[in-house]
């Protein structure tokens, strides 16, 4: 399977970035053939500036700006996320992502004001996430990335597939063991991937 790995974590020599390679090397040893998107490192522009929002309906016009990031889009039969979460939320870089690349015509089309998904060829979803905020913390917050994978990008995938969501809560707090534990985990998922 062609699995895509999203990747937005600025800082090279990062938690954040050992996660993302932990997840690649894990895919590829499941057999899978791995496209990894490190946002950054691609220098990806997440604004979605007046003219593409002008032409947001306009596909395929409307792809463009983004044309290799669609085509990889297109391409995958699979999808993990990999970012930490800021502020209960994802990056600016991958909300941009979202922004400029799920497009109409490519995520979803409108067919008699109801919106139908595009993406069905994306068997599998995954997300890999770090947190600041404790479980409770982020649960009295609503979990607003949690409901993004589990409800919004499930739905517009297939909302009758399995998602498979990590997290780990309270890097504020974290210990060497608790981030050997939460690799660990990663890389037992990815491989059953």
């Amino acid at each position: 399977m062609r699995v895509l790995v999203l990747h937005s974590h600025p800082v090279e020599e990062s938690y954040g970035k050992a996660l993302y390679k932990q997840t690649l090397e894990s895919l590829r040893k499941a057999g899978h053939e791995v496209d990894g998107c490190d946002l950054y490192a691609e220098n990806f522009e997440p604004v979605l500036s007046r003219h593409d929002r002008l032409a947001y309906h306009d596909y395929p016009g409307n792809t463009e700006p983004v044309k290799s990031h669609v085509e990889r889009l297109k391409r995958a039969e699979g999808l993990v996320l990999v970012t930490p979460v800021w502020n209960f939320g994802f990056p600016a870089i991958l909300k941009g992502y979202f922004d400029r690349v799920w497009l109409p015509g490519v995520s979803f089309e409108l067919v008699d004001g109801k919106v139908e998904s595009r993406l069905r060829h994306i068997r599998k979803l995954a997300a890999v996430l770090t947190y600041g905020a404790t479980p409770f913390r982020a649960f009295v917050a609503g979990n607003p990335p949690k409901k993004i994978v589990k409800r919004v990008l499930r739905a517009q995938i297939n909302p009758l597939r399995p998602v498979t969501f990590l997290a780990h809560y309270d890097m504020n707090n974290c210990t060497e063991e608790t981030r050997t534990r939460f690799l660990q985990k990663v890389t037992s998922a990815m491989e059953r991937f």
